[in-house]
């Protein structure tokens, strides 16, 4: 399969403040995000395209963008892929820059989860991947629980005491929360203790209710256009290196999972590293935004990204090795810890922070000369998921 590196570039962002935004429709998210990337990017609505817009539940068809938006005739479609549904707006735009369908495209991820009722993202059957039903009693496989079985096998196999272990997950929110105190646009803006989170009730053990991303709302949106006419819009354009999706087939029934690593992010992660050239992901990447819906899962992407060996996440933690000063920071912006999970504008948001970090427009946060960035996503559930990794650089090769 032919790259893409370097054949798509990023030249305008938005991003809402993320919260329980009651006062706010879908169609104000849209218009917040959109017109803050079109003043961004310095273009007019008239100049876009052709546009694709990410949502789980905050909408159907096209017309979810195209109302508030006033966009006619051109081509716009609405995409739905779980948590990974922002970056698939955002690759879906890419790729049709890249195949020269259209020179200047939008991707838009929006949801409005706090009008929904829901206490959390809804859940996948065990079995298929039909939604939980209303009235909550219906089985099923909760997101809690699922990573819950992960951290309780993998503490079992490494050898780790449960409490150092909730104490490395803990050292992961008091990170994030910190991060996320620096940054007006997140949902939780308050810095947390180790003790605060340990002692916090517990969800699915050894998950307590502060190992959880929260339930927002927010809207994201990313504007893109081919590489060789960025730097006609903006001096400081940011370029896609790679954006893949790796979706599995029922992994956890399969007697040989061994449950203390998720392959979709294992095999995702390798096929973006070798589209975007990276061969020491550890020393290569600056700063990585990955799907934080659960203490326990970032922790377990340090090693299923490549980032640490397997078993060794541990060490890092407690060498700083992801916090802001440290050798590759990661969830600067607080992550989803901080700015909750409104799904369909999750990856977009995180693209926004690797976007600002990029191109050193982050403030407070602002990490150290910035070069490569990587987003992450997650969805689906344990032995299906749906994995998304994008790969973006302020340089052009």
């Amino acid at each position: 399969m032919e790259s893409i590196k370097d054949r798509v570039a990023i030249i305008g962002m938005g991003c809402t403040k993320f919260g329980e935004l009651w006062d706010k429709s879908v169609e104000d998210l849209i218009v917040e995000a959109a017109y803050e990337a079109f003043e961004n990017a310095g273009v007019d609505p008239k100049d876009i395209q052709a546009a694709w817009v990410g949502t789980l539940d905050s909408g159907i068809t096209a017309i979810t963008l195209t109302g508030p938006l006033k966009f006619q005739y051109i081509p716009v479609t609405r995409v739905e892929n779980m948590c990974a549904t922002g970056s698939e707006a955002l690759r879906a735009a890419v790729y049709a820059v890249a195949a020269g369908a259209c020179d200047i495209a939008l991707a838009m991820g929006v949801e409005k989860l706090k009008d929904t009722g829901w206490s959390g993202a809804p859940a996948a059957n065990v079995i298929g991947s039909s939604r939980i039903g209303v009235t909550g009693t219906e089985p099923a496989f909760s997101a809690p629980s699922m990573f819950a079985h992960l951290a309780v096998r993998y503490f079992h196999e490494f050898k780790i005491d449960t409490e150092k272990g909730k104490r490395y997950m803990a050292q992961i929110a008091v990170k994030n929360h910190y991060n996320g105190s620096l940054n007006p646009k997140a949902h939780y803006q308050k810095e947390l203790t180790v003790e605060q989170v340990m002692s916090a009730p517990i969800v699915a053990w050894p998950i307590g209710i502060l190992d959880c991303c929260g339930v927002s709302d927010g809207a994201a949106a990313a504007i893109v256009t081919r590489a060789d006419m960025a730097r006609n819009f903006i001096t400081d354009p940011i370029y896609i290196k790679a954006t893949t999706i790796s979706v599995g087939a029922r992994q956890s029934i399969r007697q040989e999972y061994d449950y203390i690593h998720i392959e979709e992010n294992v095999i995702g992660s390798k096929r973006a590293y070798v589209e975007a050239g990276i061969k020491n992901p550890r020393k290569e990447i600056s700063i990585a935004e990955v799907h934080d819906c659960f203490t326990f899962h970032e922790m377990l992407l340090y090693e299923d990204l490549g980032w640490c060996d397997k078993g060794k996440a541990c060490e890092d933690i407690e060498a700083g090795t992801f916090t802001l000063k440290g050798d590759l920071p990661v969830n600067t912006d607080g992550g989803l810890k901080c700015f909750g999970h409104p799904i369909g504008a999750s990856g977009l948001r995180m693209m926004y922070e690797v976007y600002k970090q990029l191109q050193g427009k982050a403030g407070s946060r602002q990490v150290k000369n910035p070069r490569v960035g990587l987003t992450h996503n997650l969805g689906g559930s344990i032995g299906t998921s749906i994995c998304s990794c994008t790969i973006v650089g302020n340089d052009k090769e």
